[in-house]
């Protein structure tokens, strides 16, 4: 069955309205028409079996059948990971992946090394969002991770209030040790690797360093591979 979003706003009790967008996709890609059932899911985690009832040019009108299952659940281990922004498609790649790895949010983070400096995040924002709407669908998720405002690495460290635990290529513990509870801010470097500085900022304020060992990653690659490791160890990818 075809999957479409729409904010909770849309929803009334027995229907539910597509934008322009969605509208667009089901009227011109997908080809599909009055009468056809698709899913629709509304970001916070729900997702309906829905009729077609009426397509226009700038809206769709749809019946609610009933409420199904997401096909793909929410991990009961809420991990925000914040990843040093990259270049290009690299950093697109972390959103799309972290999505599809059940990440509940991410913060772009800026760091000494950052690839990027971004000095007019908004474009790069809404470009994030669609990504990680279409990652959405594709996964079967129906809960939209969020994506915070970018962040400077020495201001998520100090203003944080939920557990964190930063990665690094050197000079922290072991993994094994790690004991994150039912939440996690999980912090990943950029291109390059972590200054001193930024370690011994993260040491002062109690955060737990790990080491992987074993391989040399790319930063997009250990981003991901992060994420794995954390829902392998104390989420829901068993």
């Amino acid at each position: 069955m075809r999957r479409f979003y729409a904010p909770k706003v849309n929803f009334s009790d027995s229907n539910v309205v597509l934008d322009m967008d969605e509208t667009r996709h089901l009227r011109d890609v997908l080809r599909l028409r009055v009468g056809d059932e698709i899913s629709v899911f509304d970001g916070t985690g729900h997702e309906f079996r829905c009729v077609i009832r009426e397509i226009s040019k700038k809206a769709s009108e749809l019946s609610i059948i009933e409420e199904i299952t997401p096909a793909s659940p929410e991990s009961p281990f809420e991990i925000t990971l914040a990843a040093a922004i990259l270049k290009n498609e690299r950093f697109d790649l972390v959103i799309q992946k972290a999505v599809e790895l059940g990440v509940a949010a991410i913060i772009p983070l800026q760091t000494i090394r950052c690839d990027v400096k971004l000095k007019g995040p908004e474009k790069r924002m809404e470009r994030w969002r669609r990504i990680a709407l279409e990652a959405t669908k594709q996964s079967g998720r129906a809960r939209l991770m969020q994506i915070f405002e970018p962040s400077d690495f020495k201001d998520l460290i100090a203003n944080s209030k939920n557990k964190i635990v930063m990665f690094s290529e050197r000079d922290g513990g072991s993994f094994s040790a790690l004991k994150p509870g039912k939440k996690i801010i999980a912090v990943v470097g950029p291109v390059g690797g972590w200054e001193d500085s930024e370690l011994e900022t993260a040491r002062l304020n109690g955060v737990n360093i790990v080491t992987l060992g074993g391989r040399i990653l790319r930063a997009e690659t250990a981003s991901i591979s992060i994420a794995t490791i954390l829902q392998h160890r104390f989420g829901d990818l068993n």
